[in-house]
Formats: C-alpha cells, sequence, structure tokens
C-alpha cells in the first residue's frame, strides 16, 4: 500500500556545488516535499502538492528547515564510550584510550550495545548515514550491521584490519584480515541499505603483506569503498616514514599495494605533499575533513580552500571517537572555525552541503542520498533555527535566510532537530 506524507516548511535542496560561483546560486528553496514509499516523489509549493495528494498525512513545520540528513562519512562507533578522552596526541591516544576500548568488542553483547547506542545518539543529532571503522573482530561489524539494519538505514563499515603495532588481542593477520573481511563482504554487502567497506586502519598497524592483501581484496571487489587514515599528524608521518623507507610519501605506502582509488576514503589528509595531492585529485579519491578531531588531537588545520580549488572531493565527518561531538552542526562549525584560522570563512551553504552532498559524493552516494530530489531516498530532518533561547534571539534579528540558519550551524545541538526521517519512516527522537 502506497504511503504518502507531505512535510511544508523551508525546503532546501542543492542545484550543484556552492563551492562553483555563489553559495547561494546552489540552493533552491521550496515549500513543501512529498515523501512516497521510502523516496522523495516531488518539491513544489504547498498549494500545489497538497490538493494533489489528498491522502497524504500533512506536517506543518512553519519556518523550520527541512533538508537531507546529515551524512558522516568517517566514524569509530567502537569509540562511542570513550569520546572526549582527556590529553594526548594520536599515537598515545590510541594507546591508552582507544585499543583497551575496542579489545571489548569480542562480545556480541558489548558490541550490540554500544552499536545501539551510537544509531540512537547520532540519529537524534540528525545523522542518518554514516561511514564507519569497526574492530578488528567479526563480531563488532555483525553488530553494526545488524543494529543498522533493523532501523532500515544506509550505513557502510568494515572490519578494521590491524597485524603490527597494537596490543595482544588487537592483531589479526594478512591471511586472516583478507577471509574475515570477504567473508564480511560477502555476507553483507549489497543486503538493504548496508555497503561494506574494505578497512585498513592506517599503515603503521599494517604491515606490506596485510596492505598487500587489502589491495588484492579491493581488487576483487571494485565496487566497494575502501577506507583509512592518511597525514593526519607530523609524528605520525614520521613513523610512516621510519616503517616504510622506500615509499615516496604516506600515501605510497597505500598506493604501492593498490590501496589507491577513486572509491577510496582517506581520513583527514591534513600534512599532503604536492605528489599526494596531485594523485588524489587525479584517482578523484575522497578526502574526508575531521574538524573537530584535528583540534581536539592537535593534529592541524585542514586546507579546505586549496583542495577545493583544486578540484578534489571532499567529504566532512565527526570522527567520533576522536572528535568531540556526535553532532554534525558542531562538526560544521568546527569547519568553519578552521577555515577562519586558514583565511577563508565558509558560507552557511557551503557547510550545509559539505554535511550532506559533500559527504554523500565522497561516499559515491550523491546519486542516493544526501539531498532532497525527485528519486533520491528519503532520508530527511527537519532543524528548527530557534531550537534554544540564546539561537531564537539571533534568529529573530536575521535579515535573510543564511543569518537565520548560521546561529544553528555555531550553536546548534540534538536540541535544534526537530524531527527525523530514515528510509521515509518517521524515527522517534530517543534521546534529547
Amino acid at each position: 500500500m502506497t504511503q504518502e506524507t507531505i512535510l511544508k516548511g523551508l525546503v532546501l535542496s542543492f542545484n550543484g556545488s556552492p563551492f562553483d560561483g555563489a553559495p547561494e546560486d546552489a540552493v533552491d528553496l521550496h515549500e513543501a516535499v512529498l515523501l512516497r514509499d521510502g523516496k522523495i516523489a516531488a518539491l513544489g509549493t504547498a498549494e500545489g502538492l497538497t490538493p494533489a495528494h489528498p491522502q497524504a498525512r500533512v506536517t506543518d513545520h512553519g519556518e523550520k528547515l527541512i533538508l537531507a540528513g546529515f551524512v558522516d562519512a568517517h566514524v569509530h562507533y567502537p569509540q562511542t564510550a570513550m569520546i572526549a578522552s582527556w590529553g594526548k596526541r594520536l599515537i598515545d591516544w590510541l594507546n591508552l584510550y582507544t585499543f583497551p576500548e575496542e579489545m571489548k568488542f569480542e562480545s556480541p553483547d558489548y558490541a550490540m550495545e554500544i552499536a545501539t547506542r551510537y544509531l540512537d545518539i547520532t540519529t537524534a543529532h540528525g545523522t542518518t548515514t554514516m561511514c564507519s571503522f569497526c574492530t578488528i573482530h567479526p563480531e563488532s561489524v555483525d553488530a553494526f550491521f545488524l543494529a543498522a539494519k533493523a532501523r532500515g538505514q544506509r550505513v557502510v563499515a568494515g572490519k578494521t584490519c590491524m597485524d603490527r603495532n597494537a596490543p595482544d588481542g588487537l592483531r589479526d593477520t594478512a591471511s586472516s584480515a583478507y577471509d574475515q573481511s570477504k567473508a564480511l563482504l560477502e555476507k553483507w554487502h549489497g543486503t538493504d541499505r548496508i555497503s561494506y567497506a574494505i578497512t585498513p586502519r592506517f599503515s603503521p598497524t599494517s604491515t606490506p603483506e596485510q596492505l598487500e592483501a587489502m589491495g588484492a581484496l579491493w581488487a576483487e571487489h571494485p565496487e566497494c569503498l575502501m577506507q583509512t587514515h592518511l597525514s593526519e599528524q607530523t609524528d605520525e608521518i614520521e613513523w610512516v616514514r621510519s616503517l616504510f623507507p622506500e615509499a615516496r610519501d604516506y600515501l605510497d605506502t597505500y598506493e604501492a599495494h593498490g590501496l589507491l582509488g577513486g572509491r577510496g576514503l582517506y581520513g583527514h589528509a591534513i600534512h599532503l605533499e604536492p605528489r599526494e595531492r596531485d594523485r588524489l585529485r587525479e584517482h578523484g579519491a575522497a578526502l574526508i575533513h575531521c574538524p573537530t578531531s584535528n583540534t581536539f588531537i592537535g593534529s592541524g588545520l585542514f586546507d579546505m580552500a586549496g583542495l577545493m580549488a583544486e578540484g578534489q572531493r571532499i567529504g566532512l565527518a565527526t570522527d567520533t571517537g576522536g572528535g568531540s561531538s556526535f553532532s554534525m552542526l558542531r562538526t560544521m562549525a568546527a569547519a568553519y572555525e578552521i577555515g577562519q584560522l586558514r583565511g577563508t570563512a565558509l558560507h552557511p551553504a557551503q557547510l550545509l552541503w559539505l554535511a550532506t552532498v559533500g559527504s554523500a559524493r565522497s561516499l559515491r552516494m550523491e546519486d542516493r542520498i544526501g539531498n532532497i530530489a525527485p528519486g533520491m531516498e528519503a532520508d530527511v530532518i527537519v532543524l528548527d533555527l530557534a531550537s534554544t533561547p540564546a539561537i531564537a534571539q539571533r534568529h529573530v534579528e536575521a535579515d535573510h535566510l543564511w543569518e537565520a540558519v548560521f546561529p544553528s550551524i555555531m550553536m546548534g545541538d540534538d536540541r535544534a532537530i526537530a524531527e527525523v526521517w530514515i528510509g521515509g519512516r518517521k524515527v522517534a527522537h530517543q534521546m534529547g
């Protein structure tokens, strides 16, 4: 039976990239959107859509902003419980906080508990799709995908592979990483709204043999995404140089083993050499900007303006739990702040685009998610632009849409998320 829903409000749809020309020109505003059987069926005026669909359930959101659900292109759901752990840079932070927590995911029950908690929290913050690292344990992948499948949610994830420079209990081997990743890929990829990502954590925790095995698996399944980390911190880069003395640069440790490609996702990518930038652009690979993580762990300032000008494919991410927030609003605010420190103020349209279309493009899913347009999957959020007294008093002074939206980007949290729809189904607000 066909189910139709009309949401009325300020419906925001992108017609192009706000990084090409005037940001405002990339945005179309409508009065209503029609959802039918899990898809966006139509956009238009309230007067046009409502009479044409008399059986549709209608919700009038007034001056609230209706847009695509946020897409978080780089997360570690197993780090949910240890987010905001104090005071360490990357390598020490991994050893002190991350690895001990990830050891717990050998337990299917614990993995399901955290997967459920993570999806509850992120849904409350308006995130409808994410690309997650799991742990080395296949149980961690099964738990995440089972939790997402029960919600009808589009997600990407993969077993994290590490065979060196990690503690006992968190290492696999080149062969077991290949075998387990392949089995999980064949079990889950393409099931409902689930996609598998081949996932070597990063070069320092994989031997050349394991990187080679992951490259071979990707060559066998080029339809899959591959996710890893790249050039996050300068001391990490020096570590990579010591482990791979023959490599031309950090990216070459992946490239030499078949792990550079257009469906590759490279988290952080802050301290890139000119050759690396050229090769990433030539392949159409995605660079994933994780601004709250980059400031929290002291990694550096991502070159958004320069990389965009080069034509790089860029997504936005919280990097839970190296990032200090589950919120893509807070992530957009941090991206704005880093842009200011680098001399470029990102426009609100550019920030919203990065958190929706941009991240969807990085996942090669822009034909399905990340925008409100006919035929797209109905992952939709309703943003209250006056969700707190502080935001409301600024909102009332706004002279135009972008002045009205920007305070929610800079000061908003889960209270700003008035409604969430995943796959055309309204989700109960479980947090907040």
